[in-house]
């Protein structure tokens, strides 16, 4: 594949939120700080993310806003909103139903001609799928320049009106982990941001960039029900049902649109689906481990970390800590955007040297699909 990535940029609203800050910006559950959240932070290991907040909740900035601002932050003298030949946008959090979130980005962006432009949704595979897209689009057509963005406002969903209901399982927290996911987690985890990659078919002649090598999606729904779900409920056999399905009365009453997760699924599923499928990948591309020089995991929770670590090591799967690039706890969770968030950061952190090979890894709860990627430095 002769695509390459170019330049990255990011956008991520107003300033860091820390730990104890955050109920300033979410607001209190029926008046009252969380009892369990200073145990899931010690856990997830976040320390500080960004919201698209003021202190008093207003919203500052949109979804479609904070991308097209990462987008500007691709153009200079030689790249013009106008040499923009496709956007490829991918997001879990759109501001509406329809137009698509792509368009809307477009539309925010301005310029003066009209460009193709796709839109992905999801969970945190969105923004890889639109990163494939536009390799794809890049390599059908060598003439083309395209952006691919990933961006969120998961604080729309996590303000304490949505969340009335804390954690029932608090005095279980510290035996069993994992239950902390179950409600207030993704209240204390997920965060706000945008990043956009400029691809192309030529490396840049004034700095690094990655040539993608291949990138790899799959689902494993066949075989899994919904794990992290909005705009619907589970019945009793854990098949999903959406918002449409159920009176208006009851979109409130049940905290439809509200995000959740089925904690036991993920407990049993994450780990070993997404390590199976990225043994069958390295045999596929006949790669082995020692040749990954930076391994880019998305994580949702450093949580993970030593899970990853002990489920790919049992499996012959072994990349050194050392080698490991991790900013989950400077940025957060920002889903989707979270892959393009350790690629900008690597990209400019002057630690990469040519030849070097990136893996990166984002796994998706929501029904278990996984993305990976290999970049070689250039």
């Amino acid at each position: 594949m002769n695509v390459y990535i170019t330049k990255a940029a990011k956008f991520l609203p107003n300033a860091p939120v820390g730990n104890d800050e955050m109920e300033d910006y979410l607001g209190l559950v029926d008046g009252k700080p969380s009892k369990a959240r200073t145990l899931i932070l010690s856990r997830n290991g976040i320390k500080s993310r960004y919201y698209a907040l003021d202190r008093e909740g207003n919203v500052t900035h949109t979804n479609v806003q904070m991308a097209a601002n990462a987008v500007r932050g691709l153009l200079d003298e030689n790249f013009t909103l106008d040499d923009i030949d496709v956007l490829s946008c991918g997001t879990a959090t759109p501001e509406q139903v329809m137009p698509s979130h792509g368009v809307m980005v477009h539309g925010e962006l301005g310029g003066k001609r009209n460009i193709e432009v796709v839109s992905f949704a999801g969970s945190c595979c969105a923004g890889v799928d639109a990163l494939k897209y536009a390799c794809m689009a890049v390599e059908l057509d060598p003439s083309v320049n395209a952006v691919a963005s990933a961006s969120e406002r998961m604080s729309a969903w996590m303000r304490a009106c949505y969340f009335q209901k804390e954690s029932e399982q608090f005095h279980l927290l510290k035996k069993r982990p994992i239950l902390a996911f179950q409600k207030d987690f993704l209240r204390w985890m997920l965060s706000d941001g945008a990043y956009a990659l400029l691809l192309q078919s030529k490396p840049s002649e004034n700095q690094l960039s990655l040539k993608v090598e291949w990138v790899e999606i799959t689902s494993f729904a066949h075989q899994v029900k919904t794990c992290m779900y909005a705009g619907g409920e589970k019945d009793e056999n854990g098949d999903l049902h959406g918002w449409a399905s159920y009176p208006e009365e009851e979109w409130l009453n049940q905290s439809l649109f509200a995000l959740k997760q089925d904690v036991e699924l993920l407990a049993e599923n994450i780990v070993p689906l997404g390590v199976d499928y990225l043994l069958q990948l390295f045999e596929k591309h006949n790669f082995k481990p020692e040749e990954v020089d930076w391994f880019l995991p998305h994580l949702s929770s450093m949580y993970f970390k030593d899970k990853i670590m002990e489920g790919s090591a049992a499996k012959g799967f072994v990349v050194p800590e050392e080698k490991w690039f991790i900013n989950l706890p400077r940025i957060g969770n920002i889903a989707s955007a979270s892959g393009f968030a350790m690629l900008e950061e690597l990209m400019y952190s002057g630690k990469l040297q040519k030849g070097q090979k990136i893996l990166m890894m984002i796994p998706e709860s929501a029904r278990f699909s996984y993305c990976y990627a290999l970049f070689t430095v250039c």
